[in-house]
């Protein structure tokens, strides 16, 4: 079959990676001129399944209305966007509720431990490199509370797959030593040795090599602006160069597959959240964490990448605004590096690389993959900040769909069949 990918970002990518492993002929559309320039440019780089709650807890809901319109918050609502996030957000209360947000985030810890399985499969068949370490990831409270908190999610989780070591101050301290200058601000962490880190845009870009030296076509620089069918089927698409026709198309575009979809009546309940990052060159510096750090309070994570750290967080609710706000930037950066008092010292602000992606935010928080009304249109959309995470999982599972073969990972509360019921 002949089946075209929309979206060049790590989740497109590897859908095609996997489609073409498949046999098909597969055509991958972009709209940017490079492979992940988008959402898969600079994110935080972290693959956890340890991390896979949605945002649309009780707390988080509640911060969110308190913070309205407050810059130097970690979650921004900006007033304007209210009157569009009205239907959205109803369902995203809703699905906040405990019993709802206990069950998708198992959906999701289930799909990021299948997913990382993937990524080290794909790693052994392709000798690809990205900056990869199977390091662990290790989460720290500033809170006993909120570290008392941690450890109940963990365990509803655990049955999963998702490992964890509860560690107190000294355990913290001792995997990573460069958090000593803030011991006494730390009341714990949370250990997870199973997750891993890599550079997405790397991971990427060379992925993509691989696919255009084995016969893959990559059309990049074109941009699709309409889903073809006729009778209720996919005939292709169309883009601002031509038609391009097709047995199946795989819907992979982030938050722009929203307005992709709904000329073909499929109606995603999918918003853009902005998030940010900074990246610092650190090859001249000591004090730099070697172990990958959730921030759990501060809602940032930090991240070594080879000679560089990458600092992530916040989530803003702007619309398709993909201004990169450096003032946002210089605020994630801050919360980071409050951590490691040395390194900020060392750190030079005017050569910190700034950066923004629109994360595609499902309104309960699972991904959107699979199946949809039209036929030969399948999603791999909505994946939220769990992009990088589930880009292999979902990718397989989507391939396997597009071939009529059942998932090796159960995909019930991912299908875009749940919003139709």
């Amino acid at each position: 079959m002949r089946v075209i990918v929309i979206g060049g970002g790590v989740i497109g990518t590897t859908t095609a990676y996997y489609l073409h492993a498949d046999g098909h002929e597969v055509v991958l559309v972009d709209r940017e001129q490079q492979l992940a320039t988008e959402a898969s440019f600079a994110n935080g780089g972290m693959l956890h399944a340890s991390h896979t709650e949605p945002w649309n807890t009780p707390a988080a809901i509640g911060q969110l209305l308190r913070w309205i319109g407050r810059e130097k918050s970690p979650l921004l609502l900006r007033p304007s966007q209210i009157p569009n996030l009205i239907g959205w957000g109803l369902g995203f209360f809703r699905y906040g509720m405990p019993k709802h947000h206990h069950r998708n985030t198992r959906v999701n810890a289930r799909l990021a431990v299948y997913s990382i399985e993937c990524m080290r499969q794909l790693r052994a068949e392709t000798g690809i490199a990205y900056d990869e370490r199977a390091s662990g990831i290790l989460k720290i409270f500033h809170d006993s509370d909120e570290w008392v908190a941690g450890r109940t999610a963990s365990e509803r989780v655990r049955d999963l797959g998702v490992r964890y070591q509860m560690l107190d101050t000294d355990d913290v301290m001792a995997i990573e030593p460069t958090l000593d200058a803030v011991r006494d601000q730390i009341v714990g962490g949370i250990y997870y040795p199973d997750d891993e880190i890599g550079d997405p845009c790397l991971f990427t870009r060379r992925l993509g090599d691989i696919l255009a030296g084995e016969g893959a076509e990559l059309r990049l620089g074109e941009s699709v602006t309409a889903i073809n069918s006729h009778n209720g089927s996919v005939t292709g698409v169309t883009t601002d160069q031509g038609t391009i026709e097709a047995d199946k198309v795989v819907l992979a575009a982030g938050s722009e597959a929203v307005a992709l979809a709904r000329p073909l009546g499929v109606r995603l309940p999918i918003r853009p959240v902005k998030g940010y990052s900074a990246t610092v060159d650190v090859s001249d510096c000591d004090s730099v964490p070697t172990t990958p750090i959730i921030d759990a309070g501060r809602k940032v994570v930090i991240t070594a990448l080879g000679q560089r750290l990458r600092v992530a967080g916040t989530a803003e609710f702007a619309g398709l605004n993909r201004t990169v706000n450096e003032n946002r930037v210089r605020i994630v950066l801050d919360q980071a590096l409050a951590n490691f008092p040395r390194l900020a010292s060392q750190i030079d602000y005017n050569a910190v690389e700034p950066w923004a992606c629109l994360r595609p935010m499902t309104m309960d928080g699972p991904a959107i993959l699979g199946e949809t009304p039209v036929d030969g249109l399948y999603l791999n959309a909505g994946s939220g900040h769990l992009g990088w995470t589930f880009a292999a999982g979902a990718g397989r599972a989507v391939a396997d769909r597009v071939a009529g073969r059942s998932p090796a990972v159960d995909i019930e509360g991912l299908k875009y069949s749940r919003f139709t019921r």
